[in-house]
């Protein structure tokens, strides 16, 4: 199977004056969150998604073109789909359309959500595994107290009809638990979906630690469990840590290789 080279995708989108800058920016911000996931070792290679809503395109979305890995995907490799994970604009690449599926339950059923990532991590998929599911042993789970959902596995997404199910276990939450299948965040931007995927999975991965030490589990009391919570979303929300969060992960983006740009 021949893979369009990185040169053909550049030449066909960000040097196009007709693609607005709106959209653009959204290229950009998308191939740094796929630069970012690779190097925190949030990959499976060439699957699972990270998806966006085009600026002022209702119903059109960018997502990863089918077969690279996620440290070669660049602004203008990302493509340009329809709400059925098909093509609406030129691109060398292929998309995965039925990867899309679980993509685009949460952005027709959430209209905040403009941004989507799903990942398959070890410790993502392990405590997914997991009946109790995220458990609040820690200050970074305590982030997502009474924010999660969870959606029983139903095998690989293909069947359309498990849209409605995914939104109706989702809610008004900014993370899913896909049970025996690994994570979803969702938000309204880029730098607050990606937060939200960084720390469930670092809280994943001390919980799976946690929980090896095969040593009694110090609980947290109840009411500190929803002050923290309390605190974690005034943080994020009223104090804007998540934007100085994501202006540092966007120079680490570039320090690792700004070509994600093009």
């Amino acid at each position: 199977m021949h893979i369009a080279t990185q040169k053909d995708a550049e030449t066909s989108v960000m040097s196009d004056p007709q693609i607005s800058d709106s959209e653009k920016q959204c290229r950009i911000e998308l191939a740094a969150c796929y630069r970012l996931a690779a190097h925190y070792k949030m990959t499976d290679t060439i699957y699972t998604h990270i998806s966006a809503r085009v600026p002022g395109e209702p119903g059109h979305f960018l997502i990863n073109p089918y077969g690279l890995m996620w440290e070669e995907i660049t602004a203008s490799s990302l493509v340009k789909i329809d709400v059925d994970g098909n093509k609406v604009a030129d691109s060398p690449y292929r998309v995965n359309p039925a990867g899309f599926t679980i993509h685009s339950a949460v952005h027709i059923g959430r209209h905040d959500a403009a941004w989507v990532m799903h990942t398959h991590t070890r410790s993502g998929f392990a405590v997914s595994c997991l009946e109790e599911g995220l458990m609040p042993l820690n200050q970074i789970a305590l982030q997502y107290y009474g924010q999660i959902g969870y959606h029983d596995y139903e095998g690989i997404a293909l069947d359309l009809e498990e849209r409605e199910r995914i939104v109706e276990a989702l809610g008004a939450n900014i993370a899913l638990i896909l049970r025996n299948h690994g994570l979803l965040t969702v938000e309204a931007t880029a730098g607050q979906m990606f937060s939200n995927m960084f720390y469930l999975n670092r809280a994943c991965e001390i919980q799976e630690s946690t929980l090896a030490m095969g040593r009694p589990l110090r609980k947290i009391d109840d009411a500190v469990i929803k002050r923290v919570s309390e605190q974690f979303s005034q943080m994020a929300y009223d104090d804007g840590d998540v934007a100085l969060e994501w202006d540092a992960q966007m120079r680490l983006a570039d320090r690792l290789d700004p070509g994600f740009r093009d």
